[in-house]
């Protein structure tokens, strides 16, 4: 298992308590999420049918801005789980530091890997992976620059996992280009990541090849319902990404009194450097709020967005002690 935020059990393990006394900040998942509403009992009980699938696809379509070929799955980890199988292994590289499952996945199906930090270092691959807003320090990419790596590279993956809220740097309507892939994430943004639910989008063939490999059923009844119902609510996107706007600011205020410097981020989480990131996460954990740290970056604390008032007031009562 590799690094990732979300080991909330990790926290208990040390510090005590149970999942619902902490204050989960380690992921950068919406923690005001969208609210489900009723679900019929049909969707727990049948099938999804392909009417109701195409139908999610639709609603996917409205929220991206686009009429590019989608396929639904189980979380964007889905999707990159079955990119090493849309074509033979060769060169793969990987803008980074990113999230590290596409380095593993990658290297397990016997792709020669590399990870690199400039855009122009790309050229050559024959995979390409970048995530924008990247994931953990936020650096974005203006689509022209994306767009002007697809002829360098055999195929392009944007990872756009956190761009709800910034639907400017999107590449959704781009994405019928032959060789390009985005990936788009829905529980992130809708704070629903226990639904497992996912996109892929690209030119006909690639996104058939995804299909095929996901089968019949790639996601439940449940999430159809749920993420129909989100996607199409263009009213509370747009609140949430003023309101994440704001709380960005609300949180980089309060790091700053800290002495914590900060790296960069995206509307979901941001990323501070400090003298020693483990004394920063175990001060906030003996207040049950669980924090990011990375291993090969001891300065790096990543947190998510506090969702209600009280847990505004309690991170700020912590950080204060």
């Amino acid at each position: 298992m590799r690094e990732h935020g979300g080991n909330l059990d990790l926290a208990q393990q040390r510090f005590g308590g149970r999942a619902e006394d902490w204050i989960d900040l380690s992921t950068g998942i919406n923690r005001l999420p969208y609210p489900v509403g009723e679900i019929s009992a049909r969707a727990w009980s049948a099938l999804p049918s392909h009417a109701e699938i195409d139908a999610l696809h639709q609603a996917a379509r409205h929220a991206y801005r686009t009429s590019a070929a989608i396929v639904a799955m189980g979380g964007a980890q889905a999707a990159i789980q079955l990119l090493p199988q849309l074509a033979a292994p060769g060169r793969a590289r990987i803008f980074a530091p990113t999230y590290n499952e596409y380095a593993g996945v990658l290297s397990a199906a016997r792709w020669d890997v590399q990870e690199v930090e400039e855009l122009d270092a790309l050229a050559g691959a024959d995979l390409a992976v970048v995530v924008s807003p990247n994931n953990p320090d936020g650096r974005q990419f203006a689509p022209k620059e994306l767009l002007a790596l697809l002829p360098r590279v055999g195929r392009l993956v944007i990872d756009e996992s956190f761009t709800d809220a910034v639907p400017q740097l999107s590449l959704a309507s781009e994405a019928d280009r032959p060789g390009l892939v985005i990936l788009r994430s829905f529980g992130k943004f809708y704070g629903l990541a226990g639904l497992r639910l996912g996109f892929a989008l690209g030119d006909a063939a690639d996104v058939a090849k995804l299909a095929a490999m996901s089968g019949p059923w790639p996601v439940s009844g449940a999430a159809i319902t749920v993420g129909c119902r989100a996607l199409r609510d263009d009213a509370w996107a747009e609140a949430t990404s003023a309101r994440l706007v704001r709380d960005c600011a609300r949180l980089d205020e309060m790091a700053q009194a800290q002495g914590w410097r900060f790296v960069g981020g995206a509307p979901l989480f941001r990323l501070y450097e400090m003298p020693d990131a483990l004394v920063a996460q175990e001060k906030l954990a003996r207040g049950q709020i669980w924090s990011r740290v990375f291993a090969q970056r001891p300065a790096w604390l990543r947190l998510g967005l506090p969702g209600s008032e009280s847990e505004w007031t309690r991170l700020a009562e912590v950080l204060t002690r």
